[in-house]
């Protein structure tokens, strides 16, 4: 008994060791899988704080600042003035000043104008389009209201280098944040060209691009697809019709297709001057989606949409605003209407003399059926005669002694006027000019500056109108021009024709006083870098702190604006206009370690503007004067 009793104890104490060994076991894995498991959270944390951090950073980039503005944008021309096309505001981006001492400012800002609050604000974003003028806007109502830019026009201080560009932009109206959109296939560098917006494409036509030697002016069409995100150009036969190159045109969105009006072009001839042409021909651009069945169908990689160009021809009786340029129309959805305003004609009469006039009518074309021109006039006042409708206007001698005695349009802003009669809406309008930025909301008409002209003195106009399209009554002033245009102003305008191309170079000032306006202008960006793999700093370059930045980036855009005539020592220590790093380097190595930082500033500016590696190493253009490649009208 007792053994069978001892053989039993000892398989329960095996039996118990057994399942303490299993328990450990188990206790191991559950230590293991909770290891795991910990190791596991560890990382999702880490995924978590990275995912946190580039959040932090990717808000820091395109955080907007929103300030209240205490008018409409400073001075200048050629800018956009767009319609909300989802809410009651109009939205002004970028622009151009040209001061009476010679420099050029170029702006990147965003302004949106409330009407009902007659209030105007300004948005700040650190990832914006570069500091630009005479680029395209077009506007979509899709995903809460987007703008769409493309390309434009900058030049330095002293308007010695010259660029074009040709990055795309989407402008989102309710965070007020900019992106750029990078595609592989996209339309050439250009300036003065026009956007539409039709169904979910973006249509691109026309413009110029001056390489430095002639205005070479554009007709190529290209579509964007908003769905595909892909730019496609649309090409087509040289049998079929299709509007001859320009710039500055109307181009207006209807439900079949676009509308294209007018425009300017030079025509060069050998040994001779060029000659600016004044275009007035109407064209529509037929479209229509392809169906699935026609794209299975083809034989080749077609677009999907049909497009077709058809010339309007107008019956010589039927009435057309006079010929002019400088003028673009505005879409008024609610009566299917291009409203017009303004423009300018220009008659040479000789080698070295241009007679202009300056336009302040406004214009209707009916946009439906084979179109139609409307004289759009101020409607006369009830309870007033016909005689006090024609009565001519007062006041018109401190007028130019060529000037017409009916044309209204020659008034200067600042003239003064006597015996005005209240009830007399003539009176309301503004002066004659062109290139007025343009904007319908509803059925309201706004015009906010352009361009007028006396003697060789050109004047950036900064006033800001209204009129009620439904009543045509009288417009009303929003902004009173604070221009002051002299009488017989026969002085050198600070912006030249650019026809005059034989003009000598003017002296654009001291290098000392491009460093006191570069932190004004630390956007100018178009000057040619490379970047030669030998151009190397010894040993590291140890990061410059915030001041130095500032310093270095204040150096850098003084360097882009450095003039022609400057003495030998500048030009040995600083690169020529449009010159690569490579030239400067081989043709002055002793200055190359003090001035290596600079010269990568320049570079860094440059991409911040937008420009990809070909721009940058084909911009500048050996330092073509910006005033003789601008389109004047």
């Amino acid at each position: 008994m007792a053994k069978k009793k001892s053989g039993n104890t000892a398989k329960a104490v095996a039996k118990k060791a057994k399942v303490l060994q299993k328990t450990e076991r188990k206790a191991k894995k559950k230590s293991g899988t909770q290891k795991k498991l910990d190791i596991d959270s560890d990382s999702d944390d880490d995924l978590e704080a990275v995912l946190e951090k580039l959040r932090v950073e990717w808000e820091e980039a395109h955080k907007v600042t929103e300030e209240a503005a205490d008018g409409p944008p400073s001075r200048r021309a050629n800018c956009t003035l767009t319609a909300c096309p989802n809410g009651n505001h109009i939205w002004c981006i970028g622009g151009e000043f040209f001061s009476e001492d010679g420099k050029a400012y170029f702006y990147s800002d965003v302004y949106r104008y409330s009407p009902e609050k007659d209030e105007w604000r300004r948005f700040i974003s650190p990832t914006c389009p570069g500091p630009r003028s005479a680029h395209a806007v077009t506007a979509t109502p899709a995903g809460g209201g987007k703008l769409f830019l493309f390309g434009g026009e900058f030049s330095s201080l002293h308007q010695n280098s010259f660029h074009h560009y040709r990055d795309f932009w989407c402008f989102d109206i309710q965070t007020h944040s900019w992106d750029r959109i990078e595609t592989k296939v996209r339309p050439t560098a250009r300036s003065g060209h026009r956007l539409a917006l039709w169904k979910h494409f973006v249509v691109l036509f026309g413009g110029f691009y001056d390489p430095g030697t002639t205005t070479r002016y554009l007709n190529d069409l290209w579509l964007f697809d908003l769905q595909e995100y892909k730019w496609r150009q649309i090409e087509f036969k040289e049998t079929e019709l299709r509007p001859s190159p320009r710039s500055g045109f109307s181009f207006l969105s209807t439900p079949d297709g676009i509308i294209l009006h007018g425009g300017y072009c030079k025509e060069y001839a050998k040994g001779k001057r060029p000659i600016g042409v004044m275009l007035e021909d109407t064209w529509f651009l037929n479209m229509s989606i392809r169906t699935t069945e026609s794209l299975n169908n083809s034989k080749s990689s077609s677009a999907p949409v049909i497009v077709k160009w058809e010339r309007r021809k107008r019956p010589s009786t039927a009435y057309a605003p006079a010929l002019r340029s400088g003028c673009t129309m505005t879409l008024w959805a609610a009566k299917n209407m291009g409203i017009m305003f303004g423009g300018v004609t220009d008659e040479d009469t000789g080698e070295e003399t241009l007679e202009s006039v300056f336009w302040n009518d406004l214009n209707g074309y009916q946009l439906a059926a084979k179109g139609k021109w409307v004289s759009m006039t101020l409607k006369r006042p009830k309870g007033k005669g016909k005689s006090g409708w024609k009565k001519k206007h007062p006041a018109t001698t401190n007028r130019d002694e060529d000037d017409s005695e009916d044309d209204l349009s020659m008034e200067s802003p600042a003239t003064p006027v006597a015996e005005v009669d209240p009830d007399d809406p003539l009176l309301t309008a503004p002066c004659g000019r062109y290139n007025a930025m343009l904007a319908v909301l509803r059925n309201t008409l706004y015009i906010y500056g352009g361009i007028y002209e006396r003697g060789k003195r050109e004047y950036t106009m900064d006033d800001f109108y209204s009129i009620q399209l439904d009543k045509m009554d009288r417009y009303t002033c929003l902004k009173k021009s604070q221009i002051v245009i002299a009488e017989d102003d026969d002085e050198s305008s600070s912006e030249e024709d650019d026809d005059d191309d034989d003009d000598e170079e003017d002296d654009d000032g001291d290098d000392d006083e491009e460093e006191e306006e570069g932190d004004n202008q630390a956007g100018d960006t178009a000057v040619t870098v490379d970047k030669p793999e030998d151009l190397q700093v010894e040993g590291p370059t140890p990061e410059p702190t915030a001041d130095e930045q500032v310093a270095l980036r204040l150096k850098a855009t003084a360097f882009m604006g450095v003039p022609k005539d400057r003495s030998p020592e500048e030009a040995l220590s600083t690169p020529l206009p449009g010159e690569s790093l490579a030239m400067f380097y081989a043709r002055s190595r002793k200055y190359c370690q003090t001035y290596l930082p600079i010269l990568k500033e320049v570079e860094k500016i440059l991409a911040e503007a937008g420009l990809d590696e070909e721009e940058m190493r084909h911009a500048g253009g050996g330092g073509v004067k910006a005033e003789q490649s601008r389109n004047r009208r």
